[in-house]
């Protein structure tokens, strides 16, 4: 069975959504669902394997909570606060106080003393203490964790969940016994709840956590049920258990799930054909669910492509992406390198876009996100500060997350903030533009960090395209070092990178300061250039560096 550990939520959500503090039971600990936590409501006096989100609290407060949390036997507590590199797996449960101030520090919160007592309660407790960015909204946290652990079926909405429900209960009625629906990784969606009709201890668990409690004796029942055509009667697997009749839910070929009916002895003669036609029908709505799922993604993901090239209208747009008027954005770009001409690189594509969307939905919730000609593009909230470097760190990680799992090398750009939607198709260009100049060891750079670069490279263009721009004496002095076997182009171009400083410059050339003046004085004299006339000097500087391609400094 397919069990939700602690270890795998972080690798699900991961980083900069999620980071784990400590975990002093370890990383296999189970989470069996997600709680959202309500100051003004009773706090459960059980809940084994919850993950508590402490609304309203914060890392540096959450001592006491943690006490509570812990003594109702919770898997762990998720609070607000960090905004500094995860500390990995968390600090083992043998560091001092001293250790968890540094922690403290290392996340970047306020108070240093707070978070350290809250760490050494979480350990001497056995909790684990986790926390969320500051940007992140608490139902969106909820609603990927809650869906990881499958608390909550992924659906595309709640008018499906509840006809899944509401099925349940029908199929219950009709075939005489407690219903679930389970998905192929055995979450259960939905339960029946239909008075009088027993529910055995194992039942009552899986429906608490809704997860089917794995076993040996239990991944043999599915091999059983999914090789099954229609219904399947199956064996009690304890004493305190009862026996099983169960048919798997298929469209297509395609396994979609299972229906399970407990078997008290008094199901309906007509029990198997009630159950098949239940069947039919839950197919039909997991199809449907999934179907919506896949059209709201297409026509947001649209919409954001029309946004890129400036076909769409901006203020329809925003609005629905759910923006404010004024709201700004940044683009971020991700491309997979080396991959486009490969047999595999459109399905690696695809990969990269379903890991970039999960990333960004973990963060932001509902987003936009679209793979055009081999990138993927995410429409990223516009922030500046701290925030903007959160941003930097999501595509890093994302980055990380995608290359480890495509086993390609992936790269990132991050274009400019724009003030609203309209000037989407700018932010674009810029990203596009960072992906072009990053450097060979350069995975992730924002435009402010490659600026001078990208403006380089559009004055390349531009300087190429136009012949009055490409005209000049740049083009004599390459043509003469061709002819003569001199190497007057670079000693200029080092010459002006040194801020026409002669010792800099024959640094750069390793030759004798007065090798340099040689070098200049014969090319002021061949070629009749003016190097004392400011704009002549910016002009070639441009051209050598731009058309003649070529670099003073680390040349």
């Amino acid at each position: 069975m397919d069990t939700r550990t602690l270890g795998e939520l972080l690798d699900t959500l991961g980083e900069p959504a999620l980071r784990l503090l400590t975990a002093p039971s370890g990383l296999t600990t189970p989470v069996t669902e997600v709680l959202l936590y309500d100051a003004h409501a009773p706090f459960p006096d059980r809940a084994p394997g919850a993950l508590l989100l402490a609304v309203g609290v914060r890392a540096d407060a959450a001592g006491g909570l943690v006490d509570t949390a812990a003594a109702a036997r919770m898997a762990g507590l998720v609070v607000r606060g960090g905004d500094g590199p995860s500390s990995g797996q968390g600090p083992s449960s043998e560091q001092g106080s001293s250790s968890e101030q540094g922690l403290a520090s290392e996340h970047g919160l306020a108070d240093g003393h707070g978070l350290a007592d809250a760490v050494a309660r979480a350990r001497e407790r056995g909790l684990a203490l986790l926390t969320v960015d500051e940007d992140a909204a608490w139902h969106h946290v909820h609603l990927l964790l809650a869906g990881a652990v499958g608390a909550r079926p992924s659906l595309a909405g709640g008018a499906a969940l509840g006809d899944l429900f509401s099925l349940a209960g029908a199929v219950a009625t009709a075939v005489g016994g407690a219903t679930v629906i389970e998905d192929p990784r055995q979450r259960i969606l939905a339960h029946s709840a239909i008075p009088g009709q027993p529910v055995d201890e194992p039942r009552r668990q899986g429906i608490l956590g809704r997860q089917v409690p794995g076993s040996p004796e239990n991944t043999e029942q599915y091999r059983v049920l999914f090789a099954s055509q229609g219904p399947v009667r199956l064996p009690a697997l304890s004493p305190e258990e009862l026996p099983r009749l169960a048919i798997a839910v298929r469209a297509g070929g395609e396994t979609l799930g299972s229906l399970w009916v407990v078997d008290d002895g008094t199901l309906a003669p007509d029990a198997e054909e009630a159950l098949s036609q239940g069947a039919s029908t839950a197919a039909l709505l997991l199809l449907r669910a999934r179907a919506a799922q896949e059209l709201s993604r297409h026509m947001t993901g649209d919409l954001l492509r029309r946004l890129l090239d400036g076909t769409a209208e901006p203020a329809t747009a925003a609005e629905r992406l759910g923006l404010a008027p004024g709201t700004p954005v940044r683009v971020a770009a991700f491309a997979l390198e080396g991959a486009a001409g490969a047999p595999d690189g459109e399905q690696a594509a695809l990969r990269l876009l379903d890991l970039v969307r999960l990333q960004c939905e973990a963060r932001y919730g509902r987003h936009a996100c679209v793979l055009v000609d081999g990138v993927v593009y995410a429409l990223l909230p516009g922030t500046y500060g701290r925030a903007g470097e959160r941003q930097r760190r999501l595509a890093e990680d994302i980055v990380r997350r995608a290359g480890q799992a495509l086993r390609v090398p992936v790269r990132a750009g991050l274009g400019d903030v724009v003030p609203e939607v309209a000037e989407v198709r700018g932010s674009r260009e810029d990203a596009d533009l960072v992906l072009r100049v990053l450097g060979p060891e350069e995975t992730v750079a924002a435009m402010e960090e490659v600026r001078a670069r990208a403006v380089l490279l559009r004055l390349s263009e531009l300087l190429g395209e136009r012949r009055e721009l490409a005209a000049g004496a740049w083009r004599d002095i390459v043509a003469y070092d061709a002819g003569h076997g001199t190497d007057y182009a670079r000693t200029l171009v080092c010459w002006l990178d040194a801020g026409c400083d002669m010792a800099r410059a024959a640094r750069l050339l390793a030759v004798h300061p007065n090798t340099c003046r040689y070098r200049l004085r014969q090319a002021r004299t061949q070629l009749g250039i003016d190097l004392d006339d400011p704009d002549e000097r910016l002009v070639l500087w441009l051209q050598l560096r731009t058309l003649a391609g070529l670099r003073g400094a680390g040349a």
